[in-house]
């Protein structure tokens, strides 16, 4: 098993801590991890991106141009990395930052909204969670128990009353993704 994924926003939207969880995840399951965060110098409202590989065997290079699965949280990101998804691959979006619908018909696409969500949740800061929790929906490449092992990792000890709340917006992500194509 073998997973190259890229998960693309802006700056403020968690997507270096959810690949930093992501990929705690893989270690405490004994896979090789590779995690590469890439962002403005901005950072808060700043473009914002990380390449995280699992995998079964050694990775060669954490440097990819094509990806198994993109992870779409801004319109200039998904300008920027559709065209990056292998064929056969996977692109899951939230809803609320596109504009323009995926063009390509050659990967199967799915939305998940964590924005809505995320208010009806009264706590913004579980949006991206609830992403986490559509991608892992879609491919379960790491177990539950793990991904709260990384939760609690990733986490300042002082944010740890918070997993609670972070696990209920993954496994509401589950319930909310849906397949466009």
């Amino acid at each position: 098993m073998k997973q190259e994924i890229i998960i693309a926003g802006f700056g403020g939207q968690g997507v270096l801590s959810m690949g930093k969880i992501l990929a705690y995840s893989g270690l405490m399951e004994g896979k090789e991890v590779s995690w590469m965060p890439s962002y403005g110098p901005e950072q808060r409202g700043g473009t914002a991106n990380v390449t995280v590989i699992l995998s079964d065997e050694k990775i060669s290079s954490p440097v990819l141009n094509q990806y198994d699965i993109a992870v779409i949280l801004n319109q200039p990101s998904m300008d920027k990395f559709e065209s990056k998804v292998k064929p056969g691959g996977i692109l899951i979006y939230d809803g609320y930052g596109i504009h323009t619908q995926v063009r390509r018909k050659d990967i199967s696409v799915y939305r998940v909204d964590a924005m809505d969500a995320a208010t009806e949740m009264k706590n913004e800061k579980a949006f991206n969670m609830l992403i986490l929790g559509g991608l892992l929906k879609i491919v379960p490449m790491v177990q539950m128990e793990n991904v709260l092992l990384g939760l609690k990792k990733s986490l300042p000890e002082r944010h740890h009353n918070l997993i609670p709340m972070n696990e209920a917006a993954i496994k509401r992500g589950m319930e909310i993704i849906v397949k466009v194509q």
